[in-house]
């Protein structure tokens, strides 16, 4: 492999992780450089990785700045021309590397790529964080190939071709390093959650590309940090959805979705309220009123020039067409997708 690749891994109190899913990274990463980036851990997972992988970097941070302050700060230290973003609880498979970084070189206005992410409870699932590509609906609700809210479809070979896509996992995220830096990394206002998503739009807006490759695969645990259904996740999910339309959609269009939005919100708070899920009821509402409380400091990450969606976009309600219309696998929705 002649181009230069950097694996970096965030890390925060995640021994158990490392020792478990760290060795296939090590084992099958043959010519690129591994990085454990520390988030401030106050567990002994760097002594760990010092003592049994004396081959792999540590980057120290001096405190947790969440999944985006932890990249952006780690990445400034690392330099190849394509970083791997790479979750701590992702186990890799041999040739995992080549076929993506190969594709992207191919073509340059790929700035992103992902893997076929399978699930490593059940490997013949994908899984829920990325699947086989990311897109979403014109509202901003977030979905997958192989994955419609929480229905996840098995792999049958059906998402085996390369595929243009609206957002790569943040789970294994290749990037191109100039891009990421030229584009100002992760937004750190975001934390964690939806981060990856808001730097594929405003990538795909710049007149890049975000691609799917089917030849690499890995298999994600998930809800290694945040439990799936930990009210904390749920709180940034919901607000991070709506920071994303703000930052990108076009002004045109801004005010109908935010309230068409309002109201979707509204019914999932309540959903989670009838079902008893009292905690989740409350993160939903205060994510809304975090929302409107905080939106006019990103009136500067407007982009300006920004005038339609950019392609890979559901132009029909996903919550509509899975929830009312049982539509749940992408098959069943793709046409639709521009």
């Amino acid at each position: 492999m002649q181009a230069s690749v950097a694996i970096v891994i965030l890390n925060w109190n995640g021994k158990k992780l490392l020792q478990q899913y760290l060795p296939s990274v090590v084992k099958y990463s043959l010519g690129c450089d591994v990085i454990v980036a520390d988030n401030g851990s106050d567990d002994d997972s760097v002594e760990y990785v010092q003592t049994n992988f004396p081959m792999v970097r540590i980057i120290k941070l001096d405190k947790n700045y969440g999944f985006t302050g932890g990249y952006n700060r780690a990445l400034k230290q690392v330099y190849a021309q394509y970083y791997v973003l790479l979750n701590d609880d992702v186990e890799v498979t041999k040739g995992w590397v080549n076929p993506v970084i190969k594709m992207m070189q191919q073509d340059t206005q790929i700035a992103v790529c992902q893997p076929k992410l399978m699930s490593y409870v059940n490997k013949n699932k994908f899984e829920y964080a990325g699947a086989a590509g990311g897109y979403i609906d014109y509202l901003g609700y977030p979905f997958c190939a192989g994955r419609i809210f929480e229905r996840t479809e098995d792999d049958n070979g059906q998402y085996d071709k390369p595929r243009e896509i609206f957002w790569a996992s943040g789970a294994a995220m290749f990037v191109r390093s100039d891009l990421f830096h030229a584009l100002g990394g992760l937004d750190e206002d975001f934390f964690a959650h939806m981060e990856e998503i808001d730097f594929c739009w405003r990538a795909k807006n710049a007149g890049y590309k975000i691609m799917y490759c089917p030849d690499s695969t890995v298999y994600h645990y998930g809800g290694g940090t945040l439990n799936k259904i930990s009210p904390r996740k749920t709180f940034l999910n919901f607000r991070n959805s709506l920071l994303l339309l703000y930052k990108n959609l076009p002004a045109s269009k801004l005010q109908n979705v935010l309230n068409k939005r309002k109201y979707l919100d509204k019914l999932a708070a309540f959903v989670f309220y009838i079902k008893g899920s009292k905690d989740e009821y409350k993160a939903v509402i205060d994510a809304t009123k975090e929302f409107y409380a905080i939106k006019d400091k990103f009136k500067d990450k407007r982009n300006p020039l920004v005038d339609s969606y950019p392609n890979q976009v559901y132009e029909k309600s996903i919550v509509f067409a899975s929830k009312i219309l049982r539509k749940n696998k992408f098959s069943q929705i793709e046409k639709s997708i521009k």
